[in-house]
């Protein structure tokens, strides 16, 4: 079978490819997971894309999706596409003030909402002076009832009862162009309102035949999707990547149950943001260092490990001894990592943000390689990665088939490829900003190239910087070596236009509860702890510990606690967990001019 060019042969070539299979997808409901085959999902997606027709929603329309991550969004995406629709993912963790924004910029003229809780947004803001174009909205679950509101079960009934009207479907599917709109992505975006990224089908198709080439993807492989599929990474890679080979997805419950899903679900392939990998090894460490034993235990294996990662990854023999002694420190330590993802997955995908060199080198010693990206939603995402044969840590790999890469004068990555974007929707200046007269996109984000072809990111090209005396300083490989340290969760570094930089750090509040308690220091409480000066002292001690081999002025000065995570419901975070730098820096604002005010530091 030829590679797909659209997102409809992409599909109905997989229904023909792997229909006989009894499991497409699986979800868990009632706590019980229940099968998903390719005769049902068909099934569901007819009759939703009929349905569709029936409201007079076809060709060259956009419709809205507001739905955490479920079978019902695979569905009603393919039915979107097959009608010629392009659909416009919304991330349910958006308040409803974003969420008309979106709506109204697309001008969607349906809208699929999953739940309730996401019912009650879209009534608030459901207005015809707002939201002009908007004539239907469809709701999943049973309970999310309101005026003018179609549950899915109807629309779908009338998709089933019309079926006989539209003989040609799969033919007129068939006729859709690489180059027709397949969705509108409104980037998360870090600061500013977000812009609609119009995506075809070419872009789509193109990027999942070139990243099916570089990640081994095998009969029998089971995926756990957690990640909101309204992102282009798990949009991608995620649902389009996955079903195109063949592989079982299984939708996790939710983000807060993704361990317990990976226990009963097993899979063998995770996509996942560093977020997650930054989590788990933080819970590794503070286990470890629960006794003098076990600290020594995991540092002994540790230390064999990366002995046999160094010579592994540079072609090397490695010596028997050498070899013998990483089997043993892999039973001690390392095979139970492996049973706590499931016991039979072969690798992680990571994207979206950088990833921590150390934290990549941990996991590919306890035999659970990550293979990190890189790519934006402009880019349908995937630019670059890495790939069982070509794998180096501190990189995003090398560029996917058709792609290519270069770096601008001023150290800009730039990208050309059939997965580039077609603009933005309704921007046709900032699309042409973007993307240059020679098809170059601009991505933003500095990097280089190492002397065998890998890519590097250096930062954010607007994230960089530039102290009162002139130093420029890259902070996330920074931020990121901070964030492997035990007693830091989280790190955001500030200076621009300062005079020197600072870090504001979320601590560990278990590894601090520990280290107080070794030291016999009594709080009150968490938050008595957090605001002491012994604290204080110690984290700005752990920061520099971190960061001893930077250059003098890229080291932070001095060191804020932060008493809380960051979080998306304080805008601190994008959906997909990335820092929100310049919010991070509005509200804690005081805080911040205060540690300037207090004196000391100088670059």
């Amino acid at each position: 079978m030829p590679n797909p060019t659209t997102l409809t042969e992409l599909f109905l070539d997989g229904i023909a490819r792997y229909g006989s299979r009894p499991v497409a997808m699986r979800v868990k409901r009632n706590g019980t997971w229940e099968d998903i085959s390719y005769t049902s999902l068909m099934d569901q997606v007819r009759a939703i894309a009929f349905g569709l027709r029936e409201l007079g929603v076809g060709p060259g329309q956009n419709v809205g999706l507001l739905s955490e991550n479920r079978p019902e969004w695979a569905f009603i995406d393919y039915a979107c596409l097959m009608n010629r629709c392009a659909d416009v993912p919304v991330y349910p963790t958006l308040p409803a003030g974003q969420i008309s924004y979106i709506l109204r910029d697309s001008g969607a003229t349906a809208l699929f909402v999953s739940s309730k809780a996401q019912l009650e947004k879209i009534l608030s803001i459901r207005d015809p002076d707002v939201l002009p174009a908007l004539r239907h909205i469809i709701a999943l679950d049973d309970d999310a009832t309101g005026p003018g509101v179609m549950p899915l079960g109807d629309l779908m009934k009338r998709g089933r009862e019309a079926a006989a009207k539209y003989p040609r479907w799969q033919d007129e599917a068939r006729e859709v162009r690489p180059d027709d709109l397949a969705t509108l992505i409104y980037t998360s975006g870090t600061t500013g309102d977000p812009k609609g990224v119009m995506l075809t089908h070419g872009n789509l198709c193109s990027n999942v035949v070139g990243s099916a080439t570089m990640i081994e993807l095998v009969d029998g492989d089971e995926a756990l999707s957690f990640l909101p599929l309204s992102h282009v990474f798990e949009r991608m890679a995620g649902h389009y990547l996955l079903y195109y080979k063949g592989v079982i997805i299984n939708y996790a419950q939710s983000i807060d149950t993704v361990s317990a899903d990976m226990l009963e679900r097993r899979p063998t392939v995770v996509l996942s943001v560093p977020r997650l990998y930054e989590k788990i090894y933080a819970r590794i460490l503070e286990g470890a260092a629960k006794s003098p034993v076990k600290k020594k235990i995991f540092d002994w294996a540790r230390a064999q490990g990366d002995a046999w990662t160094d010579l592994t990854l540079a072609g090397k023999p490695v010596p028997a001894f050498l070899g013998f002694k990483k089997g043993i420190g892999d039973k001690l330590v390392f095979s139970k990592l492996r049973e706590r993802v499931g016991g039979r997955l072969r690798f992680f995908v990571s994207g979206g943000a950088p990833l921590s060199a150390e934290i990549a080198k941990f996991f590919y010693t306890a035999g659970l390689p990550i293979f990190e990206g890189y790519g934006l939603t402009e880019t349908s995402p995937v630019i670059t990665v890495n790939t069982p044969e070509a794998i180096r840590m501190g990189t995003v790999g090398k560029p996917i088939p058709g792609t290519e890469v270069r770096i601008a004068a001023d150290g800009e990555i730039l990208c050309r490829g059939a997965q580039v974007m077609k603009g933005y929707y309704n921007k046709p200046e900032a699309s042409r900003e973007a993307v240059d007269a020679e098809g170059w996109f601009h991505t933003g984000d500095i990097g280089e190239f190492d002397r065998d072809g890998f890519l590097r990111i250096t930062d954010r090209k607007k994230d960089i910087i530039v102290t009162a005396g002139g130093k420029n300083i890259a902070p996330q490989p920074i931020e990121n070596r901070v964030k492997t340290n035990p007693f830091v969760l989280n790190a955001v570094m500030i200076g621009d236009k300062r005079k020197f930089p600072v870090m504001l750090v979320v601590p560990n509040v278990e590894s601090l509860r520990a280290w107080a308690a070794s030291r016999n220091l009594a709080f009150a409480d968490d938050e008595a702890m957090l605001g002491s000066k012994d604290v204080a002292e110690k984290m700005e001690r752990e920061v520099k510990k971190s960061l001893r081999d930077l250059a003098h002025f890229e080291m932070p000065k001095k060191v804020l606690v932060v008493h809380r995570d960051f979080s998306i419901e304080s805008g601190e975070l994008t959906p997909t967990l990335k820092v929100k730098r310049r919010v991070v820096e509005k509200n804690y604002q005081a805080q911040i001019d205060a540690l300037y005010a207090s004196g000391g530091g100088g670059d």
